[in-house]
């Protein structure tokens, strides 16, 4: 691996902790607007953003009140949503594997092990809006910006 696409890969990483971090109150909880989650319509423009993604949630997670299991259920669900991102057919569609995989999966999370009694329907609903609030309301002119400077990522 090229040594540009290894900084891409740690880029994206950096700045999904970064993101995560700077705006921590908004980052977990069970309404979630995590504002790193912009990033994740970046698979759809290189698949370096793949393990970019997986590796800066590893990394945010390791904050979360959530602990152990937000670093191995979140980043998990960060890479299976990237990875179906990387898939979509258009920019329109490219936001929503995370919207929903997160929902499911950080929903289930936090009602299991939140400690405040509320269902899991009810957390992942909350999740789910805070998911698309940020990839869709922020993600897709996000998406308009990465289509004018997607010559400048590698592409595997």
């Amino acid at each position: 691996m090229s040594a540009r696409k290894i900084t891409t890969i740690a880029l994206i990483a950096a700045t999904y902790v970064v993101l995560t971090i700077l705006f921590a109150p908004l980052s977990y909880n069970y309404i979630q607007f995590r504002i790193s989650e912009i990033l994740t319509v970046l698979p759809f423009f290189t698949p370096l953003a793949i393990p970019g993604l997986f590796l800066g949630a590893i990394i945010a997670n390791l904050n979360s009140p959530f602990g152990l299991y937000d670093v191995m259920i979140g980043s998990l669900a960060t890479l299976i949503a990237a990875w179906f991102t990387a898939k979509m057919p258009n920019r329109w569609l490219a936001p929503l594997p995370p919207v929903i995989v997160n929902a499911l999966m950080i929903g289930t999370l936090i009602a299991t092990l939140g400690g405040i009694p509320v269902s899991i329907g009810w957390a992942i609903f909350y999740v789910g809006i805070g998911q698309l609030g940020v990839c869709y309301l922020l993600g897709i002119p996000f998406t308009f910006v990465l289509e004018r400077i997607k010559h400048l990522f590698p592409k595997n």
